[in-house]
């Protein structure tokens, strides 16, 4: 279990730095864009680069939010049940954003497929829509076997690698 964990902070670690390559585009463009609209030249597809880059950091950190604990969690009743019912909890919880984000791939899979039926592209760069399609349903799956992941070692070990120390990325 140790070895498959190593493997998926790799590739959690991957994700999160493509997710930071794509912001570092996403602020040369938006830096860029506002430099030459001072001085009446705009940069030609910036609101298309901007877009897409979108899509690649928020699904890029994904993985790594669920990783470190980052998402929304409600412990209201958390004090009030027992070890074993918050264990379970917690896989459950785990093994449901597994399916959520497996299920959003499926959706965005279909789309891109459609997508390249269709030809379909930005407005202005021309730039395929499936790519970022493909690409956001990469990284949703590879947050949905992290998730799973969790689960299972949370169901299997106890163990929650949200309270561990997080090895650096």
């Amino acid at each position: 279990m140790d070895l498959l964990r190593q493997i998926a902070d790799r590739l959690i670690g991957l994700s999160a730095a493509i997710g930071s390559l794509a912001l570092l585009v996403l602020v040369v463009v938006i830096l860029v864009n506002v430099i030459g609209s001072q001085f009446g030249r705009p940069l030609y597809g910036a609101l298309d680069v901007t877009i897409m880059s979108m899509v690649i950091v928020v699904f890029g950190g994904m993985a790594l939010c669920d990783r470190r604990g980052g998402h929304i969690s409600v412990d209201l009743l958390e004090r009030r049940f027992s070890p074993a019912l918050n264990r379970a909890i917690d896989a459950g919880s785990a093994a449901l954003g597994a399916v959520i984000f497996l299920s959003l791939a499926w959706a965005v899979y279909e789309s891109a497929q459609i997508s390249e039926m269709l030809n379909l592209s930005t407005n202005l760069l021309r730039l395929p829509k499936a790519w970022f399609q493909y690409a956001l349903c990469g990284l949703a799956i590879l947050t949905a076997l992290g998730m799973s992941l969790r689960a299972v070692e949370i169901a299997v070990t106890g163990r929650d690698v949200r309270q561990q120390e997080t090895p650096e990325q």
